[in-house]
């Protein structure tokens, strides 16, 4: 009668465990530079089809923002800055008037159609 109990308790244990899942294998093949330049397409060609053609007061905000929490977190500065101009958010802003960001704006309409537009497209058109 002993004999039985240790076993029930043994199977029992056997049946709680978690089973293992598999991991997920990340895939790292390079992407040679011909086809990256196959998939950017330069300033001139882009037409803006979805919304203004001009940065919106939110895309510019979603952007400074953004690029402000990077360089709290150690990005990086692209722009040369003096010493008193530290704030994260002002070298963003300097950054974004600039121009120099390499950024696309995604823009999408309830249809799920969308469009992607290189920063310096929407900033060209606003000195315009």
């Amino acid at each position: 009668m002993l004999a039985d109990r240790k076993k029930i308790t043994k199977t029992a244990k056997k049946s709680t465990k978690p089973k293992k899942t598999p991991k997920k294998r990340i895939s790292t093949k390079k992407i040679s530079p011909k086809k990256i330049k196959k998939r950017i397409k330069t300033t001139e060609e882009i037409e803006i089809e979805i919304g203004p053609p001009v940065l919106t007061r939110y895309e510019k905000s979603r952007i400074i923002g953004a690029r402000a929490i990077q360089i709290a977190m150690g990005a990086p500065i692209i722009l040369n800055i003096t010493e008193g101009k530290l704030d994260s958010i002002k070298v963003a802003e300097e950054e974004l008037s600039a121009g120099i960001l390499p950024i696309m704006v995604r823009r999408r309409l309830p249809s799920g159609e969308s469009q992607s537009i290189p920063l310096k497209t929407l900033l060209k058109a606003m000195k315009h």
